[in-house]
């Protein structure tokens, strides 16, 4: 066991709007993850709830960081908003996966936390993602690491074997948002898709899939990848991406 205190992360799945039936599969997956964790330098424990009376100052008090797991529609009322909006002023991290931007569509500061608001997107297909290599060096994207040499070969990436080239297949449902996050400053864009390896996409060259940033205060991360429970239950490299995801938004990065 760790001698650290496991930091508390609040996972939060409540839906108004679509469900994804992953919910429960990501759940657990996120259980698991931070019952590994314990055994490391920088555990957590979850805690699972749709439940958004848990959205007051004093709810909020004993976490470190919120995901928004899956939540859709409008899914905090205004007092409860304005909870979050107290909980990343005081220095906590947001993570929202996938149909996270899907949510609060009345709400442009919420915009503004995940980073990007959903607009449509084509059936669930095969295509090639990738990092965005100006930003490797950022903290998230140490679990991607390119072979250094020939004779390395092909090793694993988010549990896919790739070659030597920076991209590798992905199978999931693939957002389009209202305006391209890609031109938000404030966001550092982590991993992108190649929209010629698919159809439907609206962002040319540069659609990201996930991003990270500095907000008033807090920090807050978004991946809109994860529409099925596969990327949870079966593929450690994508839970090692969230995990860093966790660290990071709670300033455990170093």
């Amino acid at each position: 066991m760790s001698s650290a205190e496991p930091i508390s992360v609040l996972v939060f799945s409540r839906t108004v709007a679509y469900r994804h039936d992953s919910i429960p599969a990501s759940i657990k997956a996120l259980e698991d993850l931070a019952a590994t964790s314990l055994t490391t330098s920088q555990p957590f424990g979850t805690t699972a709830t749709e439940d958004p009376t848990i959205f007051t100052p004093s709810g909020l008090s004993q976490f470190r960081v919120i995901i928004l797991l899956q939540c859709s529609g409008k899914f905090l009322d205004s007092s409860q908003l304005e909870a979050l909006k107290g909980f990343v002023h005081s220095g906590g991290g947001v993570i929202g996966l996938h149909c996270a931007s899907f949510a609060m569509e009345s709400s442009e500061w919420y915009g503004r936390l995940i980073g990007g608001v959903f607009k449509d997107h084509p059936e669930p297909q095969m295509a090639k993602i990738r990092p965005v290599v100006n930003n490797m060096d950022h903290p998230l994207l140490t679990v991607i690491k390119r072979p250094q040499y020939e004779s390395e070969g092909k090793k694993t990436m988010f549990g896919v074997t790739t070659d030597k080239e920076w991209e590798w297949d992905w199978f999931d449902e693939y957002y389009n948002f209202k305006t391209n996050p890609w031109d938000n400053p404030h966001l550092q864009i982590l991993l992108a898709v190649n929209e010629e390896t698919y159809t439907g996409g609206t962002h040319g060259e540069r659609h990201p899939l996930a991003w990270a940033q500095e907000f008033e205060g807090g920090r807050s991360f978004y991946t809109s990848l994860g529409h099925f429970s596969d990327a949870y239950l079966e593929d450690p490299g994508f839970m090692a991406f969230i995990y860093k995801a966790i660290l990071w938004t709670a300033r455990l990065d170093n």
